[in-house]
């Protein structure tokens, strides 16, 4: 019976990721640099442009595997983050069964119906597969618990290893987990313990080259989101309920929506999983050791966050959602009386399915609205003419380079990497991640000459001819003020302080060199689809 239900909750699981699975939108940034890492052939150029990424090898590789037999299409690419999400339903299942079949089928349900889990596994990221790990050492972990065997041991480092070599910062649930387990089995294990911490430091300290990089580069990649309490709350709604608020930057009121069908859909599931939850640590050794090592890392991320070194986006932590959804489990499976648990269950199992479902923005029918395909679909409409000028503002040529040839064009981008040269004169990047926001102030007030405007009109307006055009690529998502909000914001230090720099700083580009252009050049031409915009700037023949 109980191989019957899981055939039918995998089957379930898959066809829920399988959904609008081929997003018609490409793929977007982070996506793009998956795919553009692992594109490189094996040796020294697919290292090199792992180890000068963000985060470490083991996704890359897993990605590179699928594409040396020519599995490189947009597709198949998110086919890989399916597989390892439909092995984790089972995975799950097993990791439910180290208390007993009801809470094994309960942890499956609860991933293969994981709007959060669907999602990502129609993402070509390292989430997916990380989840699986994450399950899996939490697999070993309770094997452990039961029986001492060097099996389990080994399981337990290996999958502990490769989360680390997987995350930049999956060594944070390393960390705690391994001070769960040593609380657990100090007095009894102290030799086995010993074992478990050398073998993860020893393996770790494989990947100190990487750590270093990561902790040495200087980028501006998270300064585009802030800290707030509330988003801890979505951490809880994205992880349990089908309304996903957390995936980029979400809002700082928690209740953004004041509606029944947002409190239906959002607050009631997260309330049954929080009580679940609850539950199953109540008088429970092993489980209140699991619950430490949630709060060990969700409080590490939320202090760091408010430090300003990352922002606090649920997937960051995704390391602990196997813990979550098998104290979800065991505390269904635990409550005295069954017949309100199982109603409670099939309940929580309803609104989230319902949601799956019939709601045109669920996990699975979410567009990839900054897709990079949609610029690609843009520029060609625009109908760009030999040796026209583009200027493409926060993403860089290569990010576009898979869906269309720049070769033709005088490319010029401002973007997340280039933007200090066209700001401010001998102004070295190192400079603005530390001081940008004070750097960039006056500018942003327009109490200074624009550097930028003189850029413009020496390498585009000086060089430009009549009858050719400047097609400008905006992302919308980041150029959200006016003119008059960024001078207003600037000239407010509540405000200045709260506001990411990266809005204001492309909302500036963008309100500049529409300025600039619109003053020589006429448009003929504007388009929107998803979060991008394409303005065609024409010089008429005079």
């Amino acid at each position: 019976m109980n191989i019957f239900l899981m055939i039918l909750i995998t089957l379930a699981g898959l066809g829920l990721r399988l959904i609008s699975v081929n997003k018609l939108q490409g793929l977007w940034n982070d996506e793009y640099i998956s795919w553009f890492v692992a594109s490189h052939p094996f040796g020294k150029p697919l290292f090199h442009e792992i180890f000068a990424q963000c985060h470490m090898p083991f996704y890359y590789l897993y990605l590179k595997g699928f594409m040396h037999f020519g599995l490189d299409s947009d597709l198949c690419l998110r086919l890989t983050s399916v597989l390892a999400g439909v092995l984790s339903i089972i995975v799950m299942y097993f990791v439910g069964l180290q208390h007993d079949k009801k809470a094994g089928l309960f942890c499956a349900l609860f991933t293969a119906l994981s709007s959060f889990l669907i999602y990502y596994s129609q993402e070509v990221r390292m989430y997916s597969l990380l989840f699986l790990l994450s399950a899996l050492a939490l697999l070993y972990l309770l094997r452990f618990l039961k029986n001492k065997s060097w099996t389990n041991l080994g399981g337990l480092v290996l999958f502990n290893f490769l989360v680390l070599f997987t995350h930049t910062i999956g060594f944070v649930f390393v960390f705690f987990e391994l001070v769960a387990l040593s609380v657990l089995l100090f007095n009894e294990y102290k030799k086995q313990l010993f074992t478990i911490w050398g073998s993860i430091v020893l393996l770790g300290a494989i990947c100190t080259p990487q750590i270093v990089k990561i902790l040495t580069t200087q980028s501006f990649s998270q300064w585009w989101g802030h800290f707030s309490l509330s988003k801890i709350g979505f951490l809880l709604t994205d992880y349990f309920s089908p309304v996903l608020t957390n995936l980029v930057n979400a809002p700082d009121n928690f209740i953004y929506v004041k509606s029944v069908s947002f409190v239906f859909f959002t607050i009631v599931p997260m309330l049954i999983a929080v009580g679940f939850i609850i539950k199953s640590v109540i008088r429970n050794k092993v489980n209140i050791a699991l619950i430490g090592v949630v709060v060990g890392v969700v409080i590490t991320l939320a202090i760091t966050a408010a430090m300003g070194k990352l922002v606090f986006i649920t997937k960051y932590s995704i390391e602990i959602y196997p813990i979550l959804l098998y104290l979800l489990a065991f505390g269904a499976c635990t409550m005295e009386h069954k017949k309100i648990a199982n109603v409670i269950v099939a309940a929580f199992c309803a609104i989230n399915l319902t949601y799956l479902i019939t709601s045109p923005v669920s996990a699975p029918k979410l567009p990839r609205l900054q897709g990079h395909k949609i610029v690609a679909d843009l520029l060609n409409k625009a109908e760009p003419k030999d040796n026209d000028f583009i200027i493409l503002e926060y993403y860089p040529q290569t990010r576009f380079e898979r869906y269309f040839d720049f070769s033709k064009y005088n490319v010029i981008s401002i973007d997340k990497g280039s933007f200090p040269s066209y700001m401010k004169p001998d102004k070295k990047y190192s400079d603005i991640v530390k001081n940008g926001k004070e750097e960039y102030r006056d500018i942003f007030k327009g109490d200074k000459a624009a550097y930028l405007d003189y850029k413009l009109i020496d390498i585009v307006l000086k060089n430009i001819k009549p009858g050719q055009n400047v097609l400008v690529v905006m992302a919308d998502s980041v150029s959200v003020y006016s003119p008059e909000d960024v001078k207003r914001i600037a000239k407010d230090n509540y405000l200045y302080e709260k506001v990411p720099i990266m809005y204001m700083i492309f909302s500036y580009v963008r309100n500049s060199v529409f300025s600039d252009l619109s003053q020589s050049l006429a448009v003929t031409r504007y388009e929107k689809m998803g979060d991008w915009s394409v303005i065609r700037f024409t010089k008429l023949n005079k």
